[in-house]
């Protein structure tokens, strides 16, 4: 069977389709076939497999030095996002041969991509005011290779209109999660971590979303650093030194906290720059490896609790928290943000059906089905654009 037509696509009641994602942990390619009926707001999404496929060893390391200004080159950027729509294709084969599922029972593709540098803040160039993003992962490759139609670079239809271009997941937060008895707040840590607030009855622009800050990203680079591992494991690092409150003082300083929503941040903000500084103050304060991964951790658990106050609170009284991403696996993370909610109760969205390393690729297959189908899906009470417009690119 050849790739389908928007029209053919656009008919059925119920679509195959797979989303893709590689988040700014930059662990590899977070892969989920899902069968998607209906669409807008009444979607029905059913998870049907989820894999995450690796990158090769070393690309992590290309892919930071390409995102880290001064050090990549556009050779560079111009080759690997050829060499990110291959390994993209292949996430979808191995996806494919693990769920038993022939590509022409597929519909479409989403494709997130690999964010390489995400700039939300308008400055002026040459008399224009911009805004910009670039995600790499060349969806004619991925179309290509695997003969189904791709949709992907999501962000800068939003951006174009005056938005952030993120967050992305209140679409399908406010499909899947809302609610007419909890006020509910959904958290997804990653690299960076972001939420989505729903109250009890809330239309879509009442959502309200945005990123708090760092995720896993400043751990995994201090990790790497400190003790040559990708990641703290089950947070046990973090669980086995003390939190220095000056080292910690010092990098809630940063403006990004005290900027209000709308907001949106990344590698740009809190990357290698920011570790920088981090190690140098821990250095002037005498604090252990161990302490200044528990501090960073803490640094995590504190910038999203207070965002939840400063920015929420006021307007919001949550009831339930449902936390998503890769840090649910870091015990110390999950832990300090039960004790620090005190209240209401923490929870995995696991317990909902959806594995939470799933979430964001799953993200990616709705949005593209709203796109083939042409649905708007930004939400711009969060993201700041001025009107809904449809997202993403369509390659064949």
């Amino acid at each position: 069977m050849g790739m389908r037509t928007i029209q053919e696509i656009q008919q059925k009641s119920e679509k195959l389709s797979i989303g893709l994602m590689s988040g700014t942990s930059l662990d590899g390619v977070d892969t989920a076939l899902v069968r998607i009926k209906k669409t807008g707001l009444e979607a029905k999404v059913e998870l049907i497999h989820f894999i995450t496929h690796p990158y090769p060893e070393g690309f992590k390391e290309k892919l930071l030095e390409i995102s880290t200004p001064g050090k990549g080159s556009v050779d560079d950027i111009c080759r690997y996002n050829v060499v990110l729509g291959e390994i993209f294709a292949e996430a979808v084969k191995a996806l494919l041969n693990k769920a038993g599922v022939n590509s022409g029972e597929v519909d479409f593709i989403g494709s997130h991509g690999q964010t390489v540098h995400h700039l939300p803040k308008p400055e002026r160039s040459f008399n224009y005011t911009i805004t910009s993003t670039l995600q790499l992962a060349e969806p004619s490759v991925i179309a290509k290779r695997t003969g189904i139609l791709t949709v992907a670079d999501f962000r800068p239809a939003d951006m174009a209109l005056g938005g952030q271009g993120a967050p992305m997941a209140p679409h399908l937060d406010f499909t899947l999660f809302r609610s007419a008895e909890k006020n509910r707040a959904l958290l997804n840590i990653g690299g960076i971590a972001n939420f989505t607030i729903l109250a009890r009855e809330c239309s879509l622009n009442d959502v309200i979303a945005f990123d708090t800050g760092p995720g896993n990203m400043v751990i995994d680079l201090l990790m790497n650093r400190l003790f040559s591992s990708s990641f703290d494991e089950n947070g046990e690092i973090a669980s086995s030194g003390r939190i220095s409150e000056q080292l910690l003082s010092f990098a809630l300083k940063h403006p990004y906290f005290e900027k209000p929503p709308p907001k949106s941040t990344g590698r740009e903000e809190f990357g290698a720059a920011f570790c920088e500084k981090f190690l140098a103050e821990s250095e002037r304060l005498y604090c252990s490896k161990k302490d200044i991964i528990t501090t960073a951790s803490e640094l995590t658990v504190r910038s999203i609790m207070a965002a939840l106050e400063k920015f929420v609170a006021p307007e919001v009284a949550t009831d339930e928290m449902i936390v998503s991403g890769g840090g649910t696996g870091n015990r110390y993370i999950m832990a300090g943000l039960g004790t620090a909610a005190g209240a209401f109760p923490v929870t995995v969205i696991d317990e909902y059906g959806i594995p939470s390393a799933a979430k964001e690729a799953i993200l990616f297959a709705v949005l593209a089905n709203e796109t083939i189908c042409g649905n708007p899906s930004n939400v711009p009470s969060t993201t700041g654009a001025r009107e809904r417009t449809i997202l993403g690119k369509i390659c064949f």
